[in-house]
């Protein structure tokens, strides 16, 4: 996929978070990583995006998903390759 700009809302010790981050990178994708327990401004923009507080939260150009586990994340990047191709 050729996404522009793919972000990762976080927090520490999320084992959710953990799996997100292995998934990305066993398949190559770049990304950007928020810590959102240490940056405030991350928190407050995962809130506005995802209207939850709850991580990961992914944005890959604008599409989000949120408060998802690895089996979510792969069904969402299935959906957006699709969108990709047509």
């Amino acid at each position: 996929m050729k996404a522009e700009k793919i972000r990762l809302f976080i927090k520490p010790y999320c084992g959710w978070c953990d799996e997100a981050i292995e998934w990305l990178n066993a398949r190559g994708v770049q990304y950007e990583t928020l810590d959102v327990i240490s940056n405030s401004a991350a928190y407050r923009e995962m809130v506005q995006l995802s209207h939850q507080s709850l991580a990961p939260v992914i944005d890959v150009d604008g599409e989000i998903l949120a408060d998802f586990d690895t089996r979510q994340l792969e069904t969402f990047w299935k959906k957006l390759e699709e969108t990709e191709q047509a």
